[in-house]
C-alpha cells in the first residue's frame, strides 16, 4: 500500500469512528425524520426538474445522502428564500441547506458549517456593450433582495465606480435569480449578479443567451444552517459530512454537477470574514 494510500485510508477512518460518536438528537431519532425546507429556485442548488418536476439539486442530494448516513428520511417543504431563517428559527426546519451564504449578520441565533465555496459575479445578455465590470458603473444592476449581494454590488461599487469619480451602481432588488434574469432578458436592468455556482447551469439551459463578466468580486461560503442551541445536530451532521469528504462521495456529488472546483477540503464553522 503506498503512503498516499495509507493516509486516505486513515483519513477516512478516522472520519467514520468520529461520526460513530456523535449521536442524533433524540427527537429526530425517534421520528425517523428530518425536516427541511428549501427555496426551490437556485438551480443547480435546489430546483425542479423540468421534465418531471422533482426537486433535484447539489443540496437536495447532499443531503439525502447524509440523511441516508443517520438512517432516517427527509420531509421536504419549500419557501421563498426570505422565509428561509424564519422556518429555521421557528422549528419548521431541523436546519437549512439552501444556497445560503454564511454571514456574520447571521451568526446571532444560528451557525453556519461550510461546504461549498460562492462568490458573487456579474453576467450580462451575450449582446451586451459592456466587455468590463467597470462598464458597468451607473448601470442597473439587479440581484436577489435577500441575499448578501446587494451589500457586495454597494462595496464593490464605492471601490471600482466612486472611487475613481464614476457614477455608482443603480442596484435594482429581485424576488429571486429566476426573477432576476427575468427582469435583464426583459431589459429592465443592464447587468445581473448571481453566486458563482450558478451561472454555468443557467448558461446551459440558456446556451448563448448570457455573458459572465470577470472574475467573482467576493469570496465567501454556502452553509448548512443550524440554530445555536442545536449543537448536537450540528455536530453529527458536520461529522458525516467530514466523512463523506474524506471518502469522496462528497466530490462525486459536485463532480455531477460540474463544481467540483468549489470544493472544501474539510467542514468549516463560521468560516466567512464577512
Amino acid at each position: 500500500m503506498t503512503r498516499l494510500s495509507l493516509f486516505i485510508s486513515f483519513a477516512v477512518f478516522a472520519a467514520v469512528a468520529t461520526a460513530e460518536a456523535a449521536e442524533l438528537p433524540d427527537a429526530i431519532k425517534q421520528a425517523g425524520a428530518l425536516h427541511l425546507t428549501v427555496n426551490s429556485t437556485y438551480a443547480p442548488m435546489e430546483y425542479h426538474d423540468p421534465a418531471t418536476n422533482e426537486l433535484v439539486g447539489l443540496d437536495i442530494d447532499l443531503a439525502n445522502e447524509i440523511a441516508k448516513r443517520l438512517g432516517v428520511k427527509i420531509v421536504w417543504s419549500e419557501t421563498p428564500f426570505a422565509e428561509l431563517i424564519p422556518s429555521l428559527q421557528t422549528k419548521r426546519a431541523d436546519f437549512i441547506i439552501s444556497g445560503i451564504s454564511d454571514r456574520a449578520s447571521r451568526r446571532e441565533t444560528a451557525d453556519f458549517i461550510d461546504y461549498l465555496t460562492t462568490g458573487p459575479q456579474f453576467f450580462v445578455l451575450a449582446e451586451s456593450d459592456a466587455k468590463a465590470a467597470i462598464d458597468l458603473c451607473g448601470k442597473k444592476v439587479g440581484t436577489t433582495r435577500s441575499t448578501s449581494f446587494p451589500v457586495e454590488i454597494e462595496k464593490w461599487s464605492k471601490q471600482n465606480c466612486e472611487a475613481s469619480g464614476k457614477p455608482a451602481v443603480q442596484f435594482v432588488p429581485g424576488e429571486n435569480s429566476i426573477d432576476v434574469r427575468n427582469q435583464l432578458k426583459q431589459g429592465r436592468i443592464d447587468a445581473a449578479v448571481q453566486g458563482s455556482e450558478t451561472l454555468p447551469y443557467a448558461q446551459a439551459q440558456e446556451a448563448g443567451k448570457y455573458r459572465i463578466i470577470g472574475e467573482p468580486f467576493a469570496i465567501g461560503y454556502q452553509g448548512i444552517m443550524f440554530r445555536k442551541d442545536d449543537a448536537a445536530l450540528r455536530e453529527v451532521v458536520t461529522q458525516h459530512l467530514a466523512t463523506m469528504i474524506a471518502d469522496g462521495s462528497y466530490k462525486a456529488i459536485l463532480d455531477k454537477y460540474g463544481l467540483g472546483a468549489n470544493a472544501v477540503t474539510r467542514p468549516m464553522m463560521n468560516a466567512a470574514t464577512q
